[in-house]
């Protein structure tokens, strides 16, 4: 992982989870496979918890879903956060992983999700896209 895509987590954690501190919260990291780092120190908090998922087993992953874009394991509104950074740009069909996104967040809850909008082609697996502005 990149160091600004963590410090742009730690911003988001700063920024809109701080004031939860101390407070119950699920928080579920999409793409979390520890390939060169992982965003699971950010929310090592009292009362939160964790879970990584990913689309294989390894270091960090704790949900490997059946189907890659339909998460049944995962009840609709069951978590408070959700996060993702640079995963979407080796998803094929990101939107299918939004729709995911939102299925599985709470009403009112948070979603911080970290695209590249430049760099080199990087497959893990694929490289599909890059994200700009408009």
């Amino acid at each position: 992982m990149h160091q600004l895509c963590y410090e742009i987590m730690e911003r988001f954690c700063k920024t809109h989870l701080a004031e939860l501190e101390g407070r119950p919260l699920k928080v579920l990291d999409i793409g979390s496979q520890d390939v060169n780092g992982t965003f699971k120190p950010l929310f090592n908090k009292t009362g939160w918890h964790y879970v990584g998922l990913d689309i294989e087993a390894g270091p960090n992953v704790d949900l490997i879903p059946e189907e890659p874009y339909y998460w049944d394991e995962i009840a609709s509104g069951s978590y408070d956060v959700v996060i993702s950074g640079q995963a979407y740009e080796h998803t094929e069909f990101f939107w299918l992983t939004q729709l995911e996104i939102s299925r599985v967040l709470k009403v009112g809850g948070y979603c911080c999700v970290i695209s590249p909008s430049s760099g080199f082609e990087h497959r893990y697996p694929v490289d599909c896209y890059r994200f700009y502005r408009d």
